[in-house]
């Protein structure tokens, strides 16, 4: 999608206040107003004001937009930055579970994206701005918060005790955004998966009384690891292996998250052959599997002796590598 600057669209600083953004959304709304402008391109920019007001005079849309960067200009091809939401707390709207996600995100225009994001309707993320907060019972619950925590790979086989930072948007005195910081012990079980929650009771917006406090949902997802990748329960590796183990098969070490174990590589493998190891995925009931996928790996010829080796292996084999790949002639 298209990067849309609302800093720019308000004519505004990014360290702005929040009364700021109110004053100049104001006066450029009546200057492009489509019953008062006669600029030929009026409505469309009363469009884009309402849009960039929508999420500049909401702290957590704009901290969230804020934490994709400053480096982007209007019209520039856009990506949100990967796991740009992990450790930011924001309230209500519905769960993480709702959220649209990077991709869905890079699909659909600002307005959609924040929508999906917090889930808040056209008054945003936080209940407090909506029509519901004028009649909320003085006994009402606190209201839940959301947060996403990169977890490693290996505390979901074995469990872990972990402390996790969050930020959460808040106005300080002056009307500025800043990003609030606390840190809590999680407790991480075992076998949890990317894309499920953590209920920490308790944790979200005070209630009334101290017993009907909101609660935190924290949404798992795992770091980037160095060797292994994850696939719901499963996890996969890439096993490099000689052209004799695959063609005359071999007995391999296999690393896995939970120590190494013996593989069979069948004789008369191929490059990019998946071998399944049951039961050595991620922990659950039933576990998941791991996967080894074989990568092919030739000797570099870098000696007179391997270069000889390599040439009786091309006067040994009838064989033409591209024999299937430019098709049949007509």
């Amino acid at each position: 999608m298209k990067y849309k600057d609302y800093y720019e669209v308000l004519a505004l600083e990014r360290d702005a206040s929040q009364d700021d953004i109110k004053r100049s959304y104001r006066k450029l709304a009546r200057k492009y107003h489509p019953d008062v402008s006669k600029q030929a391109d009026a409505e469309e920019r009363f469009k884009e004001l309402g849009e960039a007001y929508e999420v500049l005079k909401d702290p957590e849309k704009r901290a969230a937009y804020d934490r994709m960067g400053s480096e982007w200009r209007n019209g520039q091809e856009f990506q949100p930055p990967p796991n740009w939401d992990e450790g930011f707390e924001f309230r209500g709207g519905g769960s993480g579970a709702g959220r649209g996600g990077d991709e869905a995100g890079a699909q659909a225009d600002f307005h959609s994206f924040f929508e999906q994001m917090f889930g808040g309707g056209a008054h945003g993320p936080q209940g407090r701005h909506g029509a519901h907060a004028q009649h909320r019972p003085f006994d009402m619950r606190g209201e839940d918060h959301h947060a996403k925590v990169l977890i490693d790979l290996e505390d979901a086989y074995r469990g872990a005790q972990r402390s996790i930072s969050l930020q959460m948007p808040v106005v300080d005195p002056q009307g500025h955004v800043t990003l609030e910081t606390r840190t809590l012990d999680v407790a991480i079980p075992k076998g949890i998966r990317a894309g499920q929650h953590l209920r920490l009771a308790g944790q979200g917006s005070p209630g009334s009384t101290p017993d009907n406090a909101g609660d935190l949902y924290l949404e798992v997802g795992f770091r980037e690891h160095p060797r292994f990748r994850v696939d719901g329960r499963d996890v996969s590796i890439e096993l490099p292996v000689a052209p004799w183990e695959a063609a005359l098969g071999a007995q391999v070490t296999v690393p896995t998250v939970d120590g190494s174990v013996e593989m069979t590589v069948p004789a008369g493998s191929a490059g990019g052959r998946r071998l399944r190891l049951r039961g050595k995925g991620i922990p659950a009931n039933p576990p998941g599997d791991l996967y080894v996928v074989l990568n092919l790996v030739l000797p570099p010829a870098d000696s007179d002796a391997a270069k000889a080796a390599y040439d009786t292996m091309r006067r040994s084999f009838s064989f033409d590598p591209r024999a299937h790949f430019y098709g049949s002639s007509s």
